[in-house]
């Protein structure tokens, strides 16, 4: 396989996301639990329940779409950067979402306390700032790659939120040449424009890259739609039909090694 970089998607598939938003559900949840007796999970199922229709409501949810940020990421991202006049309205409406979502979530459950909303609302994004997981592989993969491919990041989400979770694992950073944020460039995953941006940064032509991230919607999709190789890391076993095929799939990341041929 003649390929001269790799561009890697971030969140799920070099940084364990799910794990650490699911750590800060359940450290968040127990301290509800443990002042009104409500059920953990439960309570968690409610508060995810409630952000998703909260944040589809708002008039920024076209564009949050558009950029690839999701529902849970609201609860915790501050949205000061990002040149767009929607990071502005995100910054303004995120402190309410958050308290909202939350008090929503108690409420469901039978417990009316704003004030509880308020407090569980601030609790969750330093949970979720306390845990920058990384998979056990990733390190390996990278120092492998590097020197031999050149490296981009190439990841949907808010400029300070995504500079945010690198900056909780300082040791990332150092390996890719270029880095490119979808709300820095305008469009998300799997627009065409910023898989052609992220080529064109790297100086290459379309088959001499490869993509490879955890979504097929996103990751595989985009990379597919301008011919360029992708690589599905499917590590839960997930089933798929035969709209979004990637040329490869992998249960696990030093797969890609083996794809290389390194």
């Amino acid at each position: 396989m003649a390929k001269h970089a790799v561009l890697f998607d971030l969140d799920d598939t070099l940084l364990w996301d799910d794990r650490s938003v699911k750590e800060a559900f359940e450290a968040t949840c127990q301290a509800a639990a443990a002042a009104t007796g409500v059920e953990p999970d439960a309570l968690e199922e409610a508060v995810r329940r409630e952000a998703r229709a909260l944040y589809e409501s708002y008039e920024t949810f076209p564009f949050t779409k558009m950029i690839g940020i999701n529902p849970f990421e609201g609860l915790w991202a501050p949205f000061r950067e990002g040149e767009q006049e929607e990071f502005r309205k995100l910054e303004s409406l995120a402190p309410g979402y958050r308290k909202a979502a939350w008090t929503q979530g108690l409420k469901a459950l039978g417990v009316d306390n704003e004030e509880l909303g308020a407090i569980l609302a601030e609790q969750f994004p330093a949970e979720r700032r306390s845990r920058p997981i990384v998979y056990e592989e990733t390190f390996r993969v990278l120092d492998a790659l590097k020197g031999k491919y050149k490296l981009l990041l190439l990841t949907n989400g808010s400029p300070d939120l995504q500079r945010e979770k690198l900056a909780g694992v300082p040791e990332l950073l150092p390996y890719f040449d270029h880095i490119i944020i979808s709300g820095e460039f305008g469009q998300g995953k799997p627009a065409a424009a910023i898989f052609q941006h992220a080529l064109d940064r790297l100086g290459i032509e379309t088959e001499h890259g490869i993509m490879v991230g955890d979504k097929l919607t996103t990751d595989i999709l985009g990379a597919n739609t301008i011919g360029m190789t992708s690589v599905w890391i499917n590590r839960h076993g997930a089933v798929r039909n035969d709209e979004i095929i990637p040329t490869h799939e992998i249960k696990h990341l030093e797969e890609l090694l083996q794809l290389l041929e390194l």
